[in-house]
């Protein structure tokens, strides 16, 4: 077989644009030139490695498999290129990075913090609910996951971040909102919005109220925890949502935060990757540096 580094990328790009077009454009090619590189790899392979329904491009059985191979020869490639750059007294290459929505709220800071460290450094951020995360890190596509509730299913390296405060809050005028040592049964006839089945705030969430023997009247499930503040803030109802998602604006103009009895409910934040993983020198200095950094962050519970 004959196959490049480049085309291995761009098989990549296939995987995660399902899209020759978007995958070309991702790759700084032409259309035509990444069907006929796609093509190439075909043939070489022998067997089809995709194929095409409704317009979207579906990868094959044996086309998943070159893709996780890819994946796998690309990364090593990527970090004897750190290390080779790292000799030369250089600090460039590429991280990758995947975290659930909540984690957006505080996520780009460090980022941000550690961009100034290394500028050369090529950053890709990829922000999705909790299943989407899942399946990264199933895929290894990535460096390095932040997230509240990691999946027990996988065997990760795994270490807490910082404390994660799950609150409840409601409307800045709602008459609960001057009360002191409420107790869950205290909001039973209140409307609650929630984050969608499956999210981690969700989860624990639910086996709080479990614990609690507590059954929530739900009024709407949402997947967007400002979409959630915009709801509790109209008056739609009450909401548990992290500590993180809420800015000084809400708590002056919309938010009140209820002063509960076993709020907040005691949740933290997981730095994880996939136990056996070599991190590239990039990775492990974005690794560090996160751990560091976090101690830093100031939560404002009002």
């Amino acid at each position: 077989m004959n196959i490049t580094f480049r085309q291995l990328r761009l098989f990549l790009a296939l995987e995660q644009t399902e899209s020759v077009t978007k995958a070309a454009r991702m790759m700084h090619i032409t259309q035509p030139t990444a069907s006929m590189q796609l093509k190439e790899m075909t043939e070489n392979i022998g067997s089809p490695l995709f194929e095409v329904i409704s317009k979207k491009i579906h990868l094959t059985g044996l086309g998943k498999e070159f893709a996780k191979t890819a994946r796998e020869m690309t990364d090593r490639w990527e970090a004897f290129e750190q290390h080779a750059t790292q000799m030369k007294g250089l600090t460039k290459g590429r991280l990758r990075v995947a975290v659930v929505s909540t984690a957006k709220y505080f996520v780009p800071k460090l980022l941000g913090s550690f961009c100034s460290k290394y500028p050369e450094v090529d950053i890709s951020l990829e922000i999705l609910n909790r299943d989407g995360v899942i399946r990264r890190v199933e895929d290894n596509s990535d460096d390095l996951y932040v997230m509240s509730r990691p999946p027990i299913h996988i065997d990760l390296e795994d270490q807490i971040l910082m404390p994660n405060p799950l609150c409840m809050i409601a409307y800045k005028e709602h008459p609960l909102a001057s009360k002191k040592n409420l107790r869950l049964q205290d909001l039973k006839h209140e409307r609650f919005i929630l984050r969608e089945l499956g999210s981690g705030t969700r989860m624990s969430v639910d086996i709080h109220f479990k614990q609690k023997k507590f059954t929530p009247r739900l009024l709407l499930e949402l997947g967007n925890n400002e979409a959630i503040k915009k709801a509790v803030a109209s008056r739609l109802g009450v909401a548990v949502i992290s500590i993180h998602a809420l800015d000084q604006f809400d708590y002056d103009n919309e938010i009140s935060v209820l002063k509960l009895q076993d709020f907040p409910i005691n949740s933290q934040w997981h730095l994880v990757y996939l136990r056996g993983k070599q991190l590239s020198p990039i990775a492990k200095a974005f690794h560090e540096h996160v751990l560091s950094e976090s101690k830093h962050f100031y939560i404002n519970s009002n």
